[in-house]
């Protein structure tokens, strides 16, 4: 049997990872045996769960290093799926190879942008070489329109991986969307700190 890529890629808030999380679950429900990994940095929701920002959560094996997918590798795995690919090293493209070399599907859910709408790597080089992808977009806050940008509206204005949710980052449309960062109000981000 041989094996293939899926990306499912786009913004922040348009169900990149809602999307993995029910394909782990129909693979799991067809009695296939799954693994889903997830970068060590993202600790969001949970340490160790993969996590829907509806809360929907799947269990999952942080990483520190793509490589050390190989030293949880079962040999009984059909489908292996990684969250939050942007915050992997380029290495994820040549495993994710490997992996489908070996007969596997492996499902790779990311930001395909950053927050200065730049090309986010790996995620362009897996959505050119996958043999499925899938856009998401989300909801524009501002004015409720599809949403294929993620706006940085608190944190740092230089890093381009700043893990964080509501209180750094909105969905925000072509029109909407501003390459820099747009500082809320001091008020407005406490506000979005408590949700």
């Amino acid at each position: 049997m041989s094996g293939w890529i899926e990306v499912v890629a786009g913004s922040m808030y348009s169900g990149k990872t809602e999307e993995l999380i029910r394909r782990v679950k129909r693979a799991q429900y067809a009695k296939l045996n799954v693994q889903v990994f997830k970068p060590i940095i993202d600790s969001r929701y949970h340490a160790t769960n993969v996590t829907s920002h509806n809360q929907n959560q799947v269990s999952a094996t942080p990483l520190v290093s793509i490589h050390d997918v190989w030293d949880h590798l079962l040999d009984t795995t059909k489908v292996v799926a990684f969250d939050e690919g942007q915050f992997f090293t380029m290495d994820l493209v040549q495993v994710c190879r490997d992996l489908a070399a070996r007969g596997l599907r492996v499902i790779v859910s990311g930001l395909d942008m950053d927050w200065k709408g730049q090309p986010f790597e790996p995620i362009p080089t897996l959505m050119a070489i996958a043999e499925d992808v899938t856009k998401h977009r989300a909801i524009c806050t501002k004015c409720g329109e599809l949403a294929t940008y993620t706006q940085k509206i608190g944190g740092s204005t230089e890093a381009q991986v700043e893990v964080g949710s509501q209180n750094f980052y909105e969905a925000r449309c072509r029109v909407h969307f501003k390459p820099e960062v747009e500082q809320l109000s001091v008020q407005f981000q406490a506000q979005a700190e408590l949700r």
